[in-house]
């Protein structure tokens, strides 16, 4: 008798597999590559429920040989079913710039899911932030492939850790949100290979279990029919062996099409494949051989997970438990960008603010991202107000005003010893869009901030000197109209469940922001790529963010990579040391100021020198650190040679160039920030 035992060796769990598919019916190999959950019960989640994903999407499952369906969660600022922890959303995460939290977020989601009975998370999403307007920028981790990489790697290793199966998507070059069921992208080889797929490429290398197929097309194949993408890329190049899955609904559009490129499973319900699929299989349009293959993918994968020994047991007590909102307060914190701070305005001295104007409509909303896919239904939502109030308790006044009477809010700024300003974002100016009707308020028309906020601000500013504008949002928002008149800005993001409390424990000095932008925020918007999100097809250039500014020699409002702290820190004493497959690069950072603090220490490559069309610098490495006052630690980072080739296109391989090499490494990608050391080939 065929079971899945805990502990099965990966011999056991092949041979297992091996005799399962050969006893497989035609309709049993069908049923493993569908999704079941009907397209009813799914408008019902999403419409009439409010609810998206209140359960697990189900896929295949073989009852009499014991091997479980494929469970569907949705991510991914925590898990989407049921009263789930809600943490910052990933963009947040990504300022961050700390893959050790990003990792214990992940565990944190997985025995959520575990608790809740699935077993798939389809919530690493890894795409990169081409142009900040994209609607569903906060769903990802920033601008930069070796960032993307490493946050998106550090969740699927804590996801995974709890034998939950982790999905990477939208596999690829997914970044516009209003076109994404059409748009063509075309993408040269080099520009696909360096800049849109690493990020993907590093999740299959630690383990991924499955990858999404994308909505739009690739040079013409929408993604999920695409063989390049998901046959010679994904199998033949990269050695995937686990299953691929379609985005949700609209993402096939012919049965033979998806199944020859290797498209294992249709979620969450029969549109071509199930019945179409026997049929074609029966018509000789698709052959049976190929479906054998999906269904060996599916299985080796879906039982290797199950019969993975569990590290804990799950109750439904660790969702939204304690620790994990703890863990979600950890992240909203440690995601704060302080983007100015004239004369050292803030932190806010508890001591002498004994009276308080907060202003702006956005101070009194739950605002923890868009109403799509990504979803959370926490049991609460601390507000940026309730944040304040909870924080200072009897010790200041605190008085609120939504600036819709312009007149109101400028008597309270009058009034108070200080003013917080919440500007910014909500679901209905970006999110994801949803054809028929927005979930979520799609791209973005504007990257500035809506007129009545801007004059709100500066009304504010005008009356009182001790301003702060909390800005909330999920990607670069342009503050040309208004940064002047401000000493002191932060960006707080979607935070959570606890962001409110987050952003008072920040103004207030309980925590020291050392978040940094994970990405470019311009002073121009026609200093960016080309962005049309009604665009049928578009070209995806080399460049973009960071590596466009410094190409064009074009300074950005704020850089890739930066971020203020209340205390400052120096670099020195850089060393360079070049070894058979390998730099080592060693630095010393020193806090010199008076607070202890968290700084994240960037480490830059470039090739000045090289033969061929090369970014200025490229991020190869980071690390957050905290120091104490005066604290001085020598770091050290390992830069692997092969991870400074270019994608030659013509020999269709990576090559690593005999040139000069400098590693830059500060605080930020600005040239100013940095210090260099180099190394000649």
């Amino acid at each position: 008798m065929m079971e899945i035992r805990k502990g099965m060796s990966p011999a056991e769990i092949e041979e297992f597999v091996d005799r399962a598919v050969r006893r497989l019916s035609l309709r049993e190999k069908a049923h493993q590559m569908t999704g079941s959950s009907s397209l009813l019960k799914l408008a019902l989640d999403t419409y009439l429920f409010k609810h998206y994903n209140r359960t697990p999407y189900a896929a295949g499952g073989l009852k009499r040989f014991g091997v479980p369906p494929v469970l569907f969660s949705d991510g991914p600022r925590g898990v989407v079913m049921n009263r789930a922890t809600c943490f910052p959303v990933s963009m947040a995460r990504g300022a961050s710039w700390d893959p050790e939290l990003e990792e214990r977020v992940g565990e944190a989601i997985g025995r959520e899911i575990r608790a809740l009975g699935a077993n798939f998370y389809g919530g690493v999403c890894i795409n990169l932030l081409r142009h900040p307007a994209w609607g569903r920028a906060q769903e990802t981790y920033g601008e930069d492939p070796f960032h993307l990489a490493t946050m998106g790697v550090a969740l699927v290793r804590g996801v995974q850790l709890h034998n939950v199966m982790a999905c990477a998507k939208h596999f690829a070059c997914n970044s516009i949100e209003n076109a994404r069921f059409n748009v063509d992208v075309q993408a040269e080889e080099r520009t696909l290979r360096e800049v849109y797929l690493p990020h993907f490429r590093a999740c299959v290398e630690a383990g991924v279990a499955s990858v999404m197929g994308a909505y739009n097309k690739l040079r013409g194949q929408y993604c999920c029919e695409n063989p390049y993408l998901l046959s010679k890329i994904l199998r033949e190049d990269w050695g995937f062996q686990d299953f691929v899955v379609s985005d949700f609904v609209f993402a096939l559009h012919d049965t033979r099409a998806a199944v020859s490129s290797g498209l294992d499973i249709e979620m969450p319900s029969p549109r071509f494949y199930g019945k179409k699929l026997i049929e074609a299989v029966r018509a000789g349009q698709v052959s049976e051989a190929a479906m054998d293959e999906a269904q060996r993918r599916i299985l080796r994968t879906v039982v290797r997970f199950a019969a993975a020994k569990d590290p804990q047991s799950y109750s439904k007590r660790l969702v939204c438990s304690p620790k994990h909102v703890e863990l979600a307060l950890e992240a909203a914190e440690k995601s704060m960008v302080l983007l100015k701070n004239e004369a050292d305005l803030l932190p806010f001295d508890r001591k002498e603010v004994r009276s308080l104007a907060v202003v702006g409509r956005l101070a009194d909303r739950g605002n923890i991202g868009d109403y799509g896919s990504s979803r959370v239904h926490p049991p609460y939502a601390v507000t940026p107000l309730e944040g304040l109030q909870n924080y200072l308790g009897g010790s200041a006044e605190i008085r609120y005003a939504d600036g819709s009477d312009l007149h109101k809010a400028q008597e309270l700024a009058a009034w108070a010893d200080a003013v917080v300003v919440v500007a910014g974002y909500d679901h209905r100016d970006e999110g994801e869009y949803i054809r028929g009707g927005a979930a979520g308020g799609g791209d973005r028309d504007s990257l500035s901030l809506h007129a009545d906020e801007i004059e709100l601000i500066r009304t504010a500013a005008g009356e009182n000197k001790a301003c702060a504008v909390v800005l909330v949002g999920g990607s670069a928002i342009m503050m040309e109209e208004w940064k002047d008149a401000v000493p002191a800005i932060l960006m707080s993001w979607y935070g959570g469940m606890e962001g409110g409390t987050a952003i008072a424990r920040t103004l207030f000095g309980e925590t020291n922001p050392g978040g940094k932008l994970p990405f470019t925020i311009p002073g121009r918007a026609q200093d960016l790529p080309f962005f049309d999100r009604n665009a049928d097809a578009i070209e995806y250039g080399y460049y973009h963010g960071y590596t466009l500014f410094d190409k064009q020699s074009v300074q950005p409002d704020f850089p890739f990579g930066f971020g203020l702290s209340y205390t400052s820190f120096v670099f020195d004493s850089p060393k360079l040391v070049e070894e058979p497959d390998q730099l080592k690069v060693a630095v010393d950072v020193t806090n010199a100021g008076s607070r202890a603090g968290e700084e994240v220490v960037q480490l830059y490559v470039g090739a000045p020198g090289s033969a061929i069309d090369r970014p200025v610098k490229l991020l190869r490495g980071f690390r957050r650190i905290c120091l104490r006052p005066g604290e001085r630690r020598r770091l050290s980072f390992e830069v692997p040679l092969q991870t400074l080739a270019w994608y030659n296109p013509r020999k269709t391989a990576w090559e690593l160039e005999q040139t000069k090499y400098i590693v830059y490494i500060g605080s930020s990608s600005r040239g100013s920030d940095l210090i260099t050391a180099e190394l000649a080939r």
